[in-house]
């Protein structure tokens, strides 16, 4: 008899266990990476050794600027092509990659070779966030731990995203909007046995960064006073402008990107010719350089100028999406963050003194434009909202987070097929889920859709008896499995047409002995989704529905038919669409 699912067993405090000792673990790996981005940040730039994470934009280089990251670049592609192409890229959709399609199972190697490689990309002046590479090494860490003990392909999944969070947690002192973005962008899924590990995870590295780094909030800015409701539309407005470019960032990347595939030279070479774009930004714009985790935190806190933050705006945008598309190793979501708030800034600054009546913050536009624009691109909607509240501490701007982040998804989906996380996936043959809905078999009893009139067989029938009633054709005959019933109406087994047609069988034989094994059964109390695992476990198309207060007494039978049938109701659901109230009576 099957057993009803139970959401949580013995299996998850194993796995919730080796999630904690994951989140300390990545919690140090991310302290280490900050350490050694900050070492070669002040070994290129500075000349000095020091692990301190400073921004290379102080730098007295001059034109020979320019070089710097070409050489970071040329780093970069030689550990590439004799390391592994994969640490190409933010790291995120290779992560998703891996658990689409090959079972949470990422080469040990990434482990070490997507830091060190993002390190000197980022040290070396490149436009990207420490964040990207974390979480993608926090997942290989993951997946490589989950490979060394016995577990479940969904476990490996678990603990994949448990270091991803992790390495969130531990960069932004954000553990809610880490598990938020494990759930929408890696597990595809929102379970207690996964969610479990995972927030536990999140947890122990936000925790190991309260230790080593304080708990001040990532991205500090003055105090916001609650928006008015003029105010909270205008938000929502700047939301939808932040949509639409969202999805033309998008195509300028991935556009980069195609026309370096087109270019005559190996794509080892692409990443130095994208750090010759880095540099002459960089010249003309030092704050494009590096992390710029302080460029942020300057926006929000209205330290720079409104040129100052269009430059910032226009030529980071430029300079990322050129060292992205060529194949550099680094993240995404900083440098999304310093675009988006920027243009908030910039956007805020201009409705405050055109529209007073408003009542624009333009500190408020900038942090609702940062999160809308992350939501427009990856369509990571809750993780947006709740990174900028994290980060900034600031509950006066959750009302207009998250009625901007909503307008910017919607117009993102709307324009958007893919975004800027599945893109590049897609177009290698991946499917992505975009919506984690329930699971609509497990909504229905088996009860409520077995057949009830089961054509069923007694048990001292005769082979010859049952061969004539089979010859008569009649409806009733067309089944491939009949259910045994004996004398007393107890189901005994279930007896096929290929049996009951075998040559070696005498006439006068019973067909009680024919039975070869118990009955494979579901209870009527068990959904459809339990019934269609036990078919798949023991592959059969059919099972014998019976009482769950009388374990052999039959109820009915239940086949793969059914569970298609049931998918009817969803799609009716969700595609017709009818008037309830005031509209004419239905004719019957």
């Amino acid at each position: 008899m099957p057993r009803q699912f139970r959401p949580l067993d013995a299996r998850v405090l194993w796995i919730g266990f080796v999630a904690v000792l994951l989140g300390a673990v990545v919690a140090v790996v991310a302290k280490a990476l900050t350490a050694l981005i900050g070492l070669i940040t002040n070994l290129a730039f500075y000349g000095r050794w020091s692990y301190d994470f400073v921004s290379p934009a102080g730098n007295h280089f001059g034109l020979w600027v320019i070089v710097v990251p070409v050489i970071g670049g040329l780093i970069v592609g030689v550990m590439a092509r004799w390391g592994s192409r994969a640490i190409r890229g933010h790291g995120i959709p290779e992560a998703m990659e891996q658990v689409l399609l090959n079972e949470s199972r990422i080469p040990p190697r990434i482990t070490w070779l997507k830091p060190v490689s993002s390190a000197i990309a980022i040290g070396t002046g490149g436009p990207f966030g420490a964040e990207g590479p974390i979480i993608a090494t926090g997942g290989a860490l993951g997946s490589l731990i989950a490979q060394l003990m016995h577990v479940t392909a969904d476990e490996r999944k678990t603990l994949l995203a448990a270091g991803a969070a992790a390495g969130m947690a531990a960069v932004f002192s954000a553990p809610i909007s880490a598990v938020l973005l494990a759930i929408e962008l890696l597990l595809f899924e929102r379970r207690a046995r996964s969610l479990i590990p995972v927030a536990l995870a999140a947890t122990v590295g936000t925790g190991f960064r309260y230790v080593l780094e304080g708990n001040a909030p990532m991205f500090p800015m003055p105090q916001i006073a609650t928006p008015t409701l003029p105010a909270i539309a205008a938000y929502i407005a700047l939301g939808v402008i932040v949509g639409v470019a969202s999805v033309g960032i998008t195509r300028l990347t991935y556009a980069i990107e195609d026309h370096f595939e087109k270019l005559p030279i190996h794509w080892m070479w692409w990443p130095a010719l994208g750090g010759i774009v880095v540099g002459v930004v960089g010249y003309f714009m030092p704050l494009t350089l590096g992390v710029g985790y302080s460029n942020i935190s300057a926006v929000l806190s209205g330290q720079i100028g409104l040129g100052a933050m269009l430059a910032l705006c226009l030529l980071k945008l430029l300079s990322w999406s050129v060292a992205l598309g060529s194949g550099t190793s680094g993240g995404t979501l900083a440098p999304l963050f310093t675009i988006g708030g920027a243009m908030g800034g910039v956007l805020g600054m201009v409705l405050a003194s055109a529209a007073p009546w408003l009542q624009i913050d333009p500190h408020l536009a900038a942090l609702v434009c940062m999160a809308a624009i992350f939501a427009g691109a990856s369509r990571a909607f809750l993780t947006s909202v709740v990174f900028a509240f994290e980060t900034t501490q600031q509950p006066h701007g959750l009302l207009p987070l998250l009625g901007a982040c909503a307008a910017a998804y919607l117009v993102s989906g709307l324009l958007m097929r893919n975004t800027i996380m599945t893109e590049k996936i897609v177009r290698r043959g991946v499917r992505v889920p975009s919506d984690y809905a329930a699971d609509y078999l497990d909504q229905i009893y088996v009860r409520d859709a077995c057949s009830r009139n089961v054509v069923s067989l007694r048990a001292d029938d005769t082979v010859k008896e049952v061969r004539h009633w089979l010859a008569s054709d009649g409806a009733s005959t067309k089944h491939q499995g009949f259910p045994m019933l004996d004398a007393h109406g107890q189901l005994l087994g279930v007896v096929t047409r290929r049996q009951l047609y075998d040559e070696t069988l005498a006439d006068d034989m019973q067909v009680r002995t024919l039975i070869k094994r118990a009955p494979l059964v579901v209870r009527e109390d068990h959904t459809l989704r339990e019934a269609a695992d036990h078919m798949v476990e023991w592959d059969v198309g059919r099972l014998v529905v019976v009482s769950k207060d009388v374990p052999h007494r039959m109820m009915g039978i239940v086949t793969r038919g059914d569970l298609l049938a049931a998918h009817a109701r969803r799609l009716r659901e969700a595609r017709h669409a009818s008037r309830q109230l005031g509209g004419k009576p239905a004719v019957s």
